[in-house]
């Protein structure tokens, strides 16, 4: 079992600038625009062999027994994007594996795909 845990980059900050800034258009639209995206990894993930997880807020968490390019898929994925919104994921052979790969990408600079068995 391969698990790809996919999750927003930044979004907190975008949110929290909203409210700083008494944004409420622009935090309706992030709302919208995170909706949309995570539904369209979420398909995107299903449509190639993987059961969904989790799908909430800013993330995605799926898991597959297929043998996979899990570079594609990010790429992929990478193209889903909308409104400037960029994601970070980690692959793991379990849910933990994949979290600490997915905090790698995200202390490695963002917007990146990192691997748990590259990091051993």
């Amino acid at each position: 079992m391969k698990y790809i845990s996919i999750d927003g980059d930044d979004i907190g900050r975008k949110i929290t600038s909203c409210y700083l800034n008494n944004d409420e258009n622009k935090l309706q639209l992030i709302s919208h625009d995170l909706e949309n995206v995570t539904l369209a990894i979420a398909d995107y993930l299903i449509d190639n062999g993987f059961s969904i997880v989790f799908r909430a807020a800013d993330g995605v968490v799926a898991s597959t027994t297929n043998e996979c390019n899990f570079s594609k898929i990010f790429s992929d994925i990478s193209s889903l994007h909308s409104n400037g919104i960029t994601f970070s994921a980690g692959v793991g052979e379990s849910l933990r594996e994949a979290y600490i790969a997915l905090l790698n990408a995200k202390s490695s600079g963002k917007n990146c795909l990192s691997c748990f068995s590259a990091l051993q």
